[in-house]
């Protein structure tokens, strides 16, 4: 087994677009059937708590090739249901003997209530300072790794004071004093800001003027992560985003691509440039997110109504149907998948829109252009100006529109 990673992401630890990292690190352990152990703690207070944790079991599974065994008793302090917190003893067997540990969404202060006075906690620095396995923490886990913890929901959600909480501290044995702050370039709120975690820039200052002088925020942007190796000591920065080292409202960025040494990144998180930094040019961007399928579903959808390729609308919408049931499984909270939802019962109602004009009887629209040149043309005819009439002819045939004479008469027929 490798020595050990702290692995950092800011989001999407359960969407298409981390797979690949997800197969990357689980692939540097160099074992067959590392033994892989989930913590719920940061959403053990939720009620769907169980179907959280069996989505991130099936995703792991189907989408990494990896089995996951959910640790047992660390739901926390206060579960739904209080006999969860039973084999408590038993999960924290595992989170210490795993090759593989992970933890992800929820609350950051809920899992801090649990792991800072509790064994939990012990047991995460110890892997961390030991270098055993791969320890990875996501999301609301992820904030909880510095020496400070942003408490997000207290302060987006209730209107808390800007403050800090006391974090997990697994980084100081980096020797890296900071803040980790997850979702560092989230968008979701549109017409509001709500990067850096939901905070916003106004939140983030106040905060920052609260950091010892030693301290710096590492901000690390969504469907990205950071590796620390410390058996190499290197850092890697993978996925779509970056990450940025600001302190008093400057940063510095490292986008996807970037490695350096810890010694490196300890130096920027002090202030001190570093001429060490290495960027490779990213990887291709080949995963898009919801947003950026569901934009690109709607656009194929829009040229295949204008150059009428009913095929390719009914491929758009199929398409958009199955990205909105791979991302349903990612376990964050996540307005993006309603939003499409939405988009694709639009485009289904286009769909139906086209496919009406399609099957309506095409007589009953053009017989109020067809009938009087019908009537013109046996007028014609009757007065024996038949060029006159076959010229109506020919002009109805090019339309589409066939003439057929009788002795009852003339009949049209279309096509």
């Amino acid at each position: 087994m490798i020595d050990g990673i702290l692995a950092l992401m800011g989001s999407g630890e359960t969407s298409p677009t981390m797979v690949t990292v997800h197969r990357d690190l689980v692939a540097r352990l160099g074992v067959r059937g590392p033994r892989a152990v989930l913590v719920e703690t940061p959403y053990g207070f939720q009620e769907n708590v169980a179907e959280i944790s069996r989505k991130a079991q099936r995703y792991f599974a189907q989408s990494v090739g990896l089995e996951v065994t959910v640790a047992p008793g660390l739901r926390g302090g206060s579960p739904v249901d209080p006999a969860a917190n039973t084999g408590a003893d038993e999960g924290l067997a595992l989170v210490r003997s795993a090759d593989w540990v992970f933890s992800g969404p929820g609350s950051p202060t809920y899992a801090l209530k649990t792991w800072l006075p509790g064994s939990i906690g012990s047991a995460l620095r110890d892997r961390v300072r030991a270098g055993r396995g791969v320890t990875l923490l996501a999301s609301a886990a992820a904030a909880t790794a510095g020496r400070v913890t942003v408490p997000v929901y207290e302060l987006y959600k209730a209107g808390a004071t800007p403050h800090w909480a006391e974090g997990l501290d697994l980084t100081s044995g980096l020797g890296l004093r900071v803040a980790v702050i997850p979702h560092f370039d989230n968008t979701e709120g549109g017409t509001h800001d709500t990067r850096f975690c939901y905070l916003g820039e106004r939140r983030l200052r106040a905060l920052e003027q609260q950091l010892p002088d030693d301290a710096a925020v590492l901000g690390i942007d969504e469907h990205t992560a950071v590796f620390i190796n410390q058996s190499t000591a290197v850092v890697e920065i993978v996925g779509r985003g970056g990450l940025t080292i600001r302190r008093s409202g400057s940063g510095t960025v490292l986008p996807s691509g970037t490695t350096l040494t810890i010694e490196d990144l300890r130096a920027l998180t002090c202030g001190v440039p570093s001429t060490a930094v290495a960027t490779a040019p990213p990887p291709p961007r080949v995963e898009l997110d919801l947003v950026e399928l569901t934009a690109a579903c709607e656009r194929r959808f829009d040229e295949a109504v204008g150059t009428r390729d009913a095929p390719g609308m009914v491929r758009a919408v199929l398409d958009l149907e199955q990205a909105i049931r791979d991302w349903a499984e990612d376990t964050e909270e996540d307005e993006g998948t309603e939003k499409s939802r939405a988009v694709l019962r639009t485009l289904i109602v286009r769909l139906g829109e086209v496919a009406a004009v399609a099957v309506d009887d095409p007589r009953e629209r053009l017989a109020p252009i067809v009938e009087p040149l019908v009537v013109l043309r046996g007028q014609l005819r009757s007065t024996r100006a038949y060029s006159a009439a076959d010229t109506i002819r020919a002009a109805l045939g090019a339309g589409g529109v066939r003439l057929e004479d009788s002795d009852e008469g003339t009949r049209w027929l279309v096509g």
